[in-house]
């Protein structure tokens, strides 16, 4: 199992880079942002942030998603297939913006509970952008230019952070400054990948093709909705009960819990070619569950880590207001993780190709997230959105895991997981019960107590003897790093099927970066 491992690790590593980057300059900056900008005012950019993400997955009618299968399809034109894919998605977008501009005022009310009709207009147009640029991006990942992606990607993320603090910091224009940052830029961005790409653009589409796409891309938006609705249904109900000044806490909490986000990250786009390359099914159920294993058994070290100092981690980089904002991060952090077991259990239920079973799971998990929310939200406030989440995913992957075990049953290492979860709970309990929860004492003291993770797991007897002789092997770092750069070498027996839904959750986790 350890060469499924290192090159789960050496892939995983390999395609995250610019999401790590693109993370590490959002949270750096947050310093700055939170000095300028009110709770209540970054609560506003925040939801509208994430209306542009919802509205996107409705307007985009799965289109993006059933590209990526469309254009590898032998019996369709892959130049055809982008030019009536992108003239299906420029119309959409552009007629679903234009509707929705005359509505901006009661649009906002819904929103924000309060009337902020230039927010939402700003909103509206970053809908368009938000969808094209989706789009335009995806064309290098057609074309394996990942060069083009990672520079387009940070430069994106750049011109954003230079506008957004010329308008937040220089000008004070607050949350209108936020979206006007990230959306003008985009739109350069857009532009400019139009003027590369406009060679196999087109405004006009192919009404047989398109249908086989929407045919194709249409039924993946149930799930898609339904799974992103899960990490915005929550900020609504804290707007309409609690307030926005509650809220832009809550979205700060989501920001630092983006941390455990450099493992998911890089373990999401590793782990489909991984989990396919495997033929046998009796070895892929092995792997599996190791990788089930040893991937939580990573997360846990930062989900833990997270709830040890998320009071350090606001006072640093936060403005004082945002102080509670620390309540959230350990629970939603653990939802994070959650999330990526999730999506190993998707791949999962895609190796079998039933993947309609992924509606029924996200259905119930987001019915569970609303009345969750409306029962803790009122008193509780970010610590009942924060506890709601971490239901609503256990639910999902309950139905999730009973799925996939009908189909394609996995011998999952229960008493080993049972030993980290039991490791990781101790852990926190300690930190949280009896340390001090503030000054270098209580900082010192958590970080014994988060680097005894691995030792405790030890005396737990969490290793086999298999992976004790491999930690053994760790006093000889230079042969592991070649064998990590001979891992990174081999060509991956793959045949290219990822699992349509696995590709749309992706998508639109890379969409709340």
């Amino acid at each position: 199992m350890s060469g499924y491992l290192r090159r789960l690790a050496t892939t995983g590593a390999a395609y995250t880079a610019a999401n790590i980057l693109s993370k590490l300059i959002a949270v750096g900056l947050l310093p700055l942002y939170t000095r300028y900008l009110t709770p209540a005012d970054y609560g506003a950019a925040e939801i509208l942030f994430a209306a542009v993400v919802s509205a996107s997955i409705v307007i985009r009618l799965g289109v993006i998603e059933a590209v990526l299968r469309f254009y590898y399809k032998p019996d369709e034109d892959p130049e055809a297939v982008v030019a009536t894919s992108f003239a299906a998605l420029f119309w959409f977008a552009t007629i679903a913006s234009l509707v929705a501009l005359p509505f901006a005022g009661p649009i906002s009310e819904a929103l924000l509970d309060k009337p902020a009709p230039d927010l939402t207009r700003i909103a509206i147009g970053g809908l368009w952008i938000a969808t094209m640029h989706e789009y335009l991006l995806t064309l290098f990942r057609l074309e394996e230019r990942a060069k083009a992606f990672f520079v387009v990607t940070i430069v994106n993320v750049l011109a954003a952070i230079a506008l957004t603090v010329v308008l937040v910091v220089g000008r004070d224009e607050g949350a209108r400054g936020l979206l006007l940052g990230s959306y003008v830029s985009g739109a350069v961005v857009v532009l400019a990948l139009i003027y590369i790409h406009r060679r196999r653009l087109s405004l006009w589409f192919d009404r047989v093709l398109l249908r086989r796409i929407m045919r194709f891309g249409l039924p993946t938006m149930p799930a898609e909705l339904s799974l992103y609705a899960l990490n915005f249904v929550d900020r609504i109900i804290i707007v309409r009960t609690v307030g926005l000044t509650e809220a832009g806490l809550y979205s700060l909490a989501v920001k630092f819990a983006q941390g455990v986000n450099v493992l998911v990250r890089g373990f999401q786009l590793a782990w489909p070619p991984l989990a396919y390359s495997i033929r046998d099914d009796e070895e892929a159920r092995r792997a599996y569950a190791a990788v089930v294993t040893w991937f939580m058994a990573a997360c846990a070290f930062v989900v833990i880590g997270m709830w040890l100092f998320s009071r350090w981690i606001v006072r640093a980089l936060a403005a004082p207001e945002f102080f509670d904002s620390y309540e959230a991060i350990g629970l939603l952090t653990t939802a994070v993780t959650l999330y990526a077991l999730y999506m190993v259990l998707l791949v999962i239920l895609g190796r079998t190709g039933r993947t309609e079973f992924n509606f029924p799971a996200t259905a119930a998990a987001l019915a569970v997230n609303v009345v969750l929310n409306l029962i803790l939200v009122p008193s509780l406030e970010i610590v009942g959105a924060g506890i709601a989440l971490v239901v609503s995913y256990l639910v999902v992957i309950a139905l999730m895991y009973r799925f996939t075990q009908r189909l394609f049953p996995v011998p999952y290492e229960w008493a080993r997981l049972a030993r980290l979860l039991a490791v990781s709970v101790a852990l926190v309990l300690i930190g949280e019960v009896l340390l001090p929860t503030s000054g270098a004492a209580g900082l010192a003291g958590r970080i014994v107590v988060w680097l005894a993770y691995p030792v405790t797991l030890l005396a737990a007897g969490f290793f086999s003897d298999e992976e004790r002789r491999w930690l053994r092997r760790l006093r000889h770092p230079a042969g592991l790093v070649a064998e990590f750069t001979a891992a990174s070498r081999e060509a991956p027996a793959v045949d290219g099927a990822i699992p349509e839904a696995y590709e749309v959750a992706r998508i639109d986790e890379d969409s709340t970066a």
